[in-house]
């Protein structure tokens, strides 16, 4: 996610930068036929291109407004496992006894987080962060999900049979959280943990069963395709149809200047339809970019950065010193 001011101008030009020069040529091409070729029928009648941007630009407004609602959602649902995560590591930490033992539910939590992260990175083939215009900006920044393999991480959190286990199960993160459960049973049952503080922890991990299906439903469920597929066409025809509405309005003013521009005022065509057009296919560009909020691109939810942040926090709570970069949200998702 972008933590800085704003995107400038630059940035998001040259991340455009491939539709700015398909509606160059959208633009150019009918102007070219209009002029040299005498192919005057091409012209639209403008008041058809305006009812088709009217009925585009509520279509991709609706789609922008879903796909950022999607992303705050799942931000809320990412700061919901933040809180939680620290009321976990205090009541482990301060309901039981043993320090051994609330570690052990600690490291087991932190791994519960790393293999959430790792299933939420996972690449789905509704998701676009491998075409062009995002894959290039993955030098501003680094997704740790895809640099380390989980087998590396999990050893640090879990026992070696946990570790075996954990790894060839088909959800890790699910795995880990009936692990914790049996772990809280046994506790329970021998002893450790009495009724009251045992209900409040099982509470505990049912509310994170909860919140990993909630983050789930953002990864496995994309924004309908029937909307999105709908909102791409819409701009498309758009864009192609708009240059065809200016030639004749252009055309005309022909007759109201002298000099240079005299016989050559079609030409404004190809700049203004660019500039209106660049609009459109950007607003669908930016939707489409923020409708998957864990797929690795530059306005994800920054999990890896939360995941971080919540290790940092309960080793601390445990006296333990948590080394980290000082500032990961620039350098990680």
């Amino acid at each position: 996610m972008h933590l800085g001011k704003s995107y400038t101008l630059s940035e998001f030009l040259i991340w455009t930068r491939r539709q700015i020069y398909a509606l160059l040529i959208c633009g150019s091409v009918p102007v070219v036929l209009y002029k040299f070729f005498a192919l005057t029928w091409l012209s639209v009648p403008l008041t058809i291109v305006v009812l088709l941007g009217t009925a585009t630009s509520f279509i991709v407004g609706f789609k922008n407004v879903q796909t950022y609602n999607r992303a705050m959602e799942a931000l809320d649902v990412w700061i919901d496992i933040l809180s939680r995560s620290r009321r976990w590591g205090e009541i482990a930490r301060d309901l039981i006894n043993e320090e051994e033992t609330s570690r052990k539910l600690v490291y087991r939590h932190i791994a519960w987080l790393t293999a959430l992260r790792y299933e939420l990175r996972r690449p789905r083939i509704w998701e676009s962060t491998n075409r062009d215009f995002n894959a290039e900006y993955r030098r501003y920044y680094r997704v740790p999900e895809w640099e380390t393999d989980i087998s590396e991480l999990l050893p640090q959190y879990l026992s070696p049979s946990e570790t075996a286990q954990a790894l060839s199960s088909t959800s890790i993160a699910t795995f880990v959280l009936s692990l914790q459960g049996a772990s809280l049973k046994m506790l329970h049952a021998a002893g450790q943990l009495n009724s009251s503080f045992y209900m409040e922890l099982q509470k505990a991990v049912g509310d994170l069963i909860e919140l990993q299906s909630r983050s789930e439903r953002f990864k496995n469920f994309p924004y309908p395709r029937q909307y999105a597929t709908v909102s791409s066409l819409f701009v498309k025809f758009f864009c192609f149809l708009f240059p065809f509405g200016l030639l004749h309005e252009f055309d005309k003013l022909n007759d109201s200047v002298s000099g240079f521009m005299h016989g050559n005022m079609i030409w404004l065509v190809v700049p203004c339809s660019v500039a209106v057009s660049w609009m459109y296919t950007s607003l669908e560009q930016v939707g489409e970019s923020t409708e998957n909020p864990f797929e690795g691109g530059a306005n994800d939810v920054p999990i890896s950065t939360l995941c971080t942040v919540i290790e940092r926090d309960l080793k601390e709570m445990l006296g333990e010193y948590a080394s980290g970069p000082s500032n990961p949200a620039i350098i990680a998702l």
